[in-house]
């Protein structure tokens, strides 16, 4: 079956933002690079692509020292004034080359163990997502604290109940997609705050085929969470304005 994937794969591309995130960095390269030698892809085929939000915290130091090591491995720093990692995802999809997009935290909690299943469920079976979905059923699975759990668990509740389900994980950072599904919609595309899976899932068209993955996190080993009162905020905003366009 591999060998069937690795001729009719064109090429994977994998979008990675970050932000201060030197400690796990080197770690998660060599995590995913094992897991691609796995599926068997041609070098040339495929690229993994880190979008550093402007850390300023040695990430580039390190990457200068292993680029070499790792065919396809790029580092490329978004500067701008605000933080946002919706935005350093938009700009990854603009600068991969490959018809296959594969996204991640770069914090470890997303097992590129996983990586290979999704590639082989996508290409057997033409799906045009692949979602990483956490088991809500069980708090310990999802190594969230108790607040960030309920709050989780709200949103996909509310993303579900008032848009249509497509997942039972919209809030899921850890998905591979078709390229050509942001080249059509990118314009409509909200484009802010830290869910850009449920705003690509959303703003395309109803006849998407989603397939779910259930997921184990990881525990963080390194750095905090980036959740803050303005992603709630930006999510909540995201979920009122598709909402009020849907109605019309």
């Amino acid at each position: 079956k591999w060998m069937f994937i690795k001729q009719i794969m064109k090429g994977l591309s994998i979008i990675i933002p970050i932000f201060k995130e030197k400690d796990n960095f080197k770690i998660l390269v060599e995590k995913i690079y094992i897991n691609l030698k796995k599926i068997k892809i041609y070098e040339k085929n495929h690229e993994v692509i880190f979008i550093d939000d402007n850390s300023n915290d040695g990430v580039d130091l390190i990457y200068s020292k292993i680029k070499k090591k790792y065919f396809g491995l790029k580092l490329l720093i978004r500067k701008a004034k605000t933080k946002d990692l919706s935005q350093s995802c938009i700009y990854g999809f603009k600068k991969s080359k490959f018809d296959k997009i594969l996204v991640m935290d770069g914090d470890l909690q997303h097992d590129p163990n996983y990586i290979p299943k999704f590639i082989k469920k996508m290409m057997l079976e033409n799906y045009d997502f692949i979602i990483g979905s956490r088991d809500f059923k069980n708090r310990e699975s999802v190594r969230l604290s108790f607040i960030r759990y309920f709050l989780s668990k709200f949103l996909i509740i509310f993303f579900n109940t008032l848009l249509g389900k497509k997942t039972s994980d919209p809030m899921s950072g850890f998905f591979l997609f078709k390229k050509e599904i942001f080249t059509k919609s990118k314009k409509k595309l909200f484009g802010k705050g830290f869910k850009i899976l449920a705003d690509l899932l959303y703003v395309s068209n109803n006849s998407l085929k989603t397939h779910d993955i259930n997921i184990i996190f990881k525990s963080r080993k390194k750095n905090s969470s980036k959740i803050s009162i303005s992603v709630i905020f930006y999510i909540l905003k995201f979920i009122i304005l598709k909402f009020i366009k849907s109605s019309r």
